[in-house]
């Protein structure tokens, strides 16, 4: 993942990035320890044509790059995911965020393709729309996912956003492709949140 300048310097979206635990997983801030793991799991072109800004290839200059942006004092968040718990031995499954696009904050994430179909994704995604709604004012939260990507869509779905349309995405990797958006609003959160 390669962070690009931030669209908006918007103070309201700067976030605290705590460390967050979920049931099997240590989100916190990706670190120099995480390079080779980074470069073994983002070096996938799977992984790369489903994203907007991670290249393929990528090396440690872009895992480098990576950290550097990430440690920077600017809105949003970006957390390395780290497997947690007897038998997690930490482990880097991925990375995940919260994002500064022009519409607002975002969520991302991705997990690297020997920890697919573990519901990694799912977990790491709500303790991050928790931490959106809880952080910052903000009335929604959007998210994207390529058409072609239903496991995303899937974990979209989990954490109860809803589709708010279609669009195009540039991909550094896959070039200009279509996704559909997705939204969460406050009071839908809120709700979802009461149920548990």
């Amino acid at each position: 993942m390669i962070a690009d300048k931030d669209d908006s310097e918007d103070e309201s979206l700067f976030i605290n990035r705590q460390v967050l635990t979920t049931r099997r997983l240590i989100m916190r801030s990706p670190r120099e320890c995480d390079i080779s793991d980074l470069v073994t799991l983002a070096d996938n072109r799977h992984v790369a044509q489903m994203l907007a800004r991670m290249p393929h290839p990528y090396g440690e200059a872009e895992a480098r790059a990576f950290i550097a942006m990430s440690a920077l004092k600017k809105p949003g968040a970006s957390y390395a995911l780290i497997l947690a718990g007897p038998g997690g031995n930490g482990a880097f499954v991925g990375c995940a965020g919260l994002n500064v696009k022009d519409r607002g904050l975002e969520l991302g994430y991705w997990i690297g393709e020997p920890f697919w179909k573990q519901g990694f994704a799912t977990e790491a995604a709500h303790a991050l729309v928790d931490l959106a709604f809880r952080s910052t004012g903000i009335a929604v939260l959007y998210a994207s996912v390529r058409v072609i990507n239903p496991a995303s869509r899937r974990v979209i779905h989990k954490c109860g956003f809803q589709y708010a349309g279609q669009g195009m995405m540039n991909s550094l990797v896959a070039g200009q492709v279509p996704v559909e958006r997705y939204r969460l609003d406050r009071r839908t959160w809120e709700s979802l949140r009461n149920w548990s």
